[in-house]
């Protein structure tokens, strides 16, 4: 999968007495990635950064206002509503909260095979609804239960087994553990790198646990107020963060080491986020960062590779920390 240049903004109403004026939420503001197949997309990023918001553009659940998607050799943006509804077999979601991503009246049977009765492949939805269950960890007799019926950690199996019932080739996971226990959310993970591997799979893996993102990922791209701010392998990112923002959220991360702890150097961000309706000049991160001077409020830095060829960071001095982070 591509992704070039994707934009969306949203208008809304910024109020007035006697005419209403309208601003423009900039939520995704121009990101690029490219995702190989098979390997696993770590999205991060604060609340409110467009992780969620660039999932669904790439599938369609909402209109981008610009920009392009490859997938699979063809431009989803621009397919028409038939051919968008075969491109859809093989690009499927894992939503983030298992509580409302289910529907309440349907039974567990009817949501996994929903996929399958509209592209006519229940001939024997009984057998194929109950071997998708069994695969992701649930009793196949579970087919004839409702959702109230199921904790957390097994409504989100019962999403998961939704998502591969087309044997979907990409399948997009937005913080699908985030609303669970930390064992349960262990679980889930290692369900997914199982499935990976069987399915050959490619995910696109939202969250802003970095610790959650570092288990299951291969590359990792990190938002910042709707751009991507640095992306590259695991390891590098991790190991050799060089945008600020970067290196600021990873000193964050606690390490389960009392001595570690104690000895390593936090780095505190300081103010809030700007809002999206007006993101600062240049650099959106420059409000924020240590290292900001005039030119990074006059030129707004590009996505440029670092001391890595595939590693890519947005910011006028891009560099490594001096000592590890986590």
């Amino acid at each position: 999968m591509v992704v070039d240049d994707l934009v969306k903004h949203f208008r809304v109403p910024l109020g007035g007495t006697i005419k209403r004026e309208w601003g423009l939420v900039r939520a995704v503001d121009g990101v690029s990635f490219t995702v190989r197949s098979g390997e696993t997309l770590g999205l991060v990023g604060e609340s409110g950064c467009g992780k969620s918001t660039t999932a669904r553009l790439i599938l369609r659940l909402i209109e981008a206002t610009s920009g392009r998607v490859w997938f699979d050799g063809r431009e989803v943006l621009d397919l028409g509503r038939r051919d968008l509804r075969r491109a859809r077999r093989d690009m499927q979601i894992v939503f983030q909260d298992p509580y409302a991503s289910l529907n309440p009246r349907m039974t567990v049977r009817d949501i996994v095979g929903e996929g399958l009765k509209v592209w006519g492949l229940d001939k024997h939805l009984d057998r194929t609804v109950g071997g998708l269950l069994d695969r992701v960890g649930l009793n196949p007799a579970f087919a004839k239960r409702y959702p109230h019926e199921f904790s957390g950690g097994q409504r989100q199996r019962i999403g998961i087994a939704r998502a591969l019932a087309l044997q979907p080739k990409l399948i997009v996971c937005d913080e699908p553990v985030s609303a669970l226990d930390v064992s349960v959310q262990a679980q889930i993970l290692n369900l997914l790198k199982d499935l990976q591997d069987e399915f050959d799979l490619t995910l696109i893996f939202i969250a802003h646990d970095l610790s959650v993102v570092r288990h299951i990922s291969d590359r990792v791209a990190v938002m910042y107020l709707g751009k991507i701010a640095e992306i590259g392998d695991r390891n590098t990112i991790y190991q050799r963060p060089e945008h600020p923002y970067t290196q600021a959220l990873l000193s964050a991360v606690p390490v389960p080491d009392p001595v570690k702890e104690k000895v390593r150097t936090r780095i505190p961000l300081q103010g809030d986020v700007p809002s999206p309706i007006a993101p600062p000049s240049g650099c959106h991160f420059r409000t924020r960062c240590w290292k900001a001077t005039e030119k990074c409020a006059e030129i707004e830095p590009p996505l440029l590779p670092g001391a890595d060829a595939n590693h890519f960071a947005a910011c006028h001095y891009a560099a490594p920390p001096t000592e590890a982070l986590i």
